[in-house]
């Protein structure tokens, strides 16, 4: 029989590919026909001992003959043909002079990446001879004496590379940690049988790769993506990174593979810091994003990606870089540390700190930066694409933000793709709905989302309040500025996080206020639900409320802790276990404010019951007072508002003046009325704002007193009242 080249060739009309794969393809026919002649030596050296090689029944039983000839010892082992080393020789040398020209031997490369030696080549060859020509099914058939069996046994390869079966280290070749077996380019099937009798496949990826094939193996596909372009500043940090990958592709001693692990602040993307660090070192980067995986990973299942990862970074000559590991880890160290040990070179990013135990190797740690709003601004142009309105800064229309480059780049896509149904450029409103779109729903599971609807025109408050409110708004837009570029918060391990604090009665526009600045800023609105907070368990709040803040980080919102003093009382003087633990309770919560990077809002109707040391540690604390007449009277215009038909009789001045209520029991009343009227089926009358306003004064358990509601009281006609003075 004779070796041709595969069918499977280029495509005819790319021949630049063609060219650029024939000299890899014809270096692995070569040594397929070597193979074809250990093949045909075998079969020759069979038939001189095996009489009975035609017999029809062959491989169906065992006759008295095959016992005795087995017992004697079986076939000789054959030797290899006298001219395989020379044919070997002659194609390696045509192989390097293609090699210096230029061309990729994917064989070649594979080895060097692989460090495998020559009779290590030889078995991978062995195994991927069936997949290359479909004859080698039924010769490895016949070699077996079984035809169902039309892959290469671990038995049969040794013999076809002159190994001795008993020889441990030839036996080693395709144990699990082999060479072979631990990059993933053989596997090792059917493990119920003796070793002998087990088994070749190599991977259908492997062998596309060795044609020239480059698509992805399907179990990783959905896995890989493509980091963003980033510049950075080289402060050694990027030599470093990309010097422990040039230096293991240079160690010929089989050390094991470097480790390395980015920490990622908020706003940084350690994916792309580490993708742009071995560029620049002239390595290659395969980027898996691990959030794809999903929050309940199988263990088994996690195995097959991770190594499917591992084997296409070695088949692309790439540094694996995969992250980040923060959910992964949540189901374990070792879900991790099966990421962290595979056998090739790999960074892994995460926004936690790393542990120990999720590798016996230790990692070289670096902190990716956090790119400037230039850089920002430099990705926001290229994604857009001219596709915004004129004089629109898109970093400046988004400074609130904190999003990665990776961020950045499928927010443009979010607005283009969005300003394609209306046909008009993308607007500073299409940006920050863009830049919204990128928050995950983790935060939700714990929290509920409002989409601001209110503005600055909607608020009802005095010029102090207003005034601290606008304060706190500039504060997030300019944080870069004046923290990052201008550092004016050195040191002390403090994040860059805003913390205010919403003071006054019920009703003053504590909540509505806390919309309108994430409005403002076009971010959504986070309310903390205490019910998922709050545990009786020692311990179980200051985990659930880790969750919060883990979450929130990764979030571009408002986090606003609604009647906050429910969790961030005041310390007491310890007197039993109770008060140790609501104290440690407290003291979680003073050091987890710190670290905090987003923009969190307290509100508190009793703000001496909060702790003293929280006040250091709010940026803006800002008082709502009890609205005096001249603002009521516009709370009681807005709530009842345009649409709602009102009688001539209608007197807000009166209500105004005569009863001293906040803005939330004025729109409670409005509402209270127009339900009235509705059922009425005519317009709102006084008197059913008299009778909502006597019904919102037994809820707040204030007495009824006549002086306040004049001749209205009788109007109103609301049956007898207790409570009447």
């Amino acid at each position: 029989m004779t070796l041709t080249s595969p069918t499977a060739s280029p495509a005819p009309d790319n021949p630049a590919r063609a060219d650029a794969v024939r000299p890899s393809l014809d270096y692995i026919v070569g040594r397929l026909r070597v193979v074809e002649a250990a093949v045909r030596t075998s079969v020759e050296a069979r038939r001189a001992v095996d009489p009975a090689l035609d017999d029809p029944f062959r491989g169906l039983y065992i006759s008295d003959d095959d016992v005795d000839r087995l017992v004697s010892g079986g076939a000789p082992r054959p030797a290899p043909a006298s001219d395989a080393a020379a044919t070997r020789a002659q194609l390696a040398t045509r192989a390097a002079e293609h090699e210096a020209a230029g061309a990729d031997v994917r064989l070649r490369s594979l080895a060097r990446r692989c460090r495998l030696d020559s009779v290590d080549e030889e078995i991978l060859l062995v195994a991927l001879a069936p997949d290359i020509d479909h004859r080698f099914e039924r010769l490895y058939g016949y070699l077996h004496d079984d035809v169902t069996r039309r892959r290469a046994s671990v038995g049969l390869a040794l013999e076809l590379t002159g190994q001795l079966p008993a020889d441990v280290r030839a036996r080693d070749r395709l144990g699990p940690r082999g060479a072979l077996v631990d990059a993933g380019l053989v596997e090792v099937d059917d493990a119920e049988r003796p070793f002998l009798t087990r088994a070749l496949r190599v991977p259908d990826r492997v062998a596309a790769h060795l044609l020239g094939g480059d698509t992805p193996d399907p179990v990783v596909t959905d896995l890989l993506v493509t980091p963003v372009d980033v510049e950075v500043g080289d402060d050694g940090v990027l030599s470093r990174l990309a010097a422990i990958v040039a230096e293991h592709d240079a160690d010929a001693s089989g050390a094991a593979p470097p480790l390395a692990y980015v920490v990622e602040p908020a706003g940084a993307s350690g994916r792309s810091f580490a993708a742009a660090a071995l560029t620049r070192a002239g390595s290659a980067a395969l980027v898996a994003d691990l959030d794809r995986l999903g929050r309940q990973p199988d263990l088994a299942g996690l195995v097959a990606s991770f190594r499917a990862l591992a084997r296409e970074a070695r088949l692309r000559g790439a540094t694996l870089v995969a992250g980040p590991v923060d959910d992964l880890a949540e189901h374990g160290p070792e879900a991790v540390r099966v990421l962290a040990e595979l056998p090739v070179p790999i960074v892994l990013t995460g926004r936690r700190h790393w542990e120990p135990g999720w590798s016996r190797q230790v990692p070289m740690v670096v902190t990716a930066p956090v790119p400037p709003a230039s850089e920002r601004a430099r990705v926001w142009r290229e994604r857009l694409d001219g596709q915004v309105t004129a004089g629109l800064d898109p970093a400046a229309a988004t400074a609130q933000f904190r999003l990665t480059p990776e961020q950045v780049a499928d927010a443009a896509t979010a607005a283009v793709n969005q300003a394609r149904l209306t046909g008009a450029p993308v607007d500073a409103d299409g940006l920050r709905r863009g830049a919204r779109s990128r928050n995950g729903a983790g935060l939700e599971r714990r929290a509920r989302r409002i989409e601001p609807a209110v503005g600055w025109d909607d608020l009802v408050l005095p010029p102090p309040c207003l005034d601290g409110l606008r304060d706190l708004a500039l504060r997030v837009r300019h944080r870069d500025q004046v923290l990052t570029d201008w550092a004016m918060r050195p040191g002390g391990g403090r994040g860059r996080g805003v913390t205010a604090l919403f003071a006054g009665d019920s009703g003053t526009g504590k909540t509505m206020s806390a919309e309108v600045i994430a409005g403002h800023l076009g971010l959504d609105l986070y309310v903390i639900d205490l019910a998922t907070v709050v545990d009786k368990y020692v311990g179980e709040t200051e985990k659930n409320l880790e969750r919060v803040f883990g979450e929130a980080d990764g979030v571009n919102g408002v986090l606003l802790f609604d009647e906050a003093d429910a969790i961030f009382g005041k310390r007491s003087e310890v007197r039993d276990a109770h008060d140790r633990y609501a104290n440690i309770e407290v003291a979680y919560l003073l050091q987890r404010m710190e670290t905090f990077d987003g923009l969190a809002i307290l509100t508190t109707n009793l703000r001496a019951n909060l702790d003293d040391a929280f006040t250091r540690r709010l940026d803006a604390i800002i008082d709502f007072p009890v609205p005096d007449v001249e603002q009521r009277r516009v709370l009681w215009e807005r709530c009842l508002g345009e649409d709602l038909p009102r009688e001539h009789d209608i007197d807000l001045d009166f209500c105004a003046q005569q009863f001293e209520l906040a803005g939330g029991h004025i729109r409670s009343i409005a509402i209270t009325a127009a339900y009235l009227a509705a059922g009425r089926g005519s317009p709102l009358r006084m008197s059913d704002l008299v009778q909502a306003i006597q019904r919102e004064y037994r809820k707040l358990g204030r007495l009824l007193v006549r002086a306040e509601f004049g001749d209205w009281l009788d109007a109103a006609g609301d049956g007898p009242l207790p409570h009447l003075r």
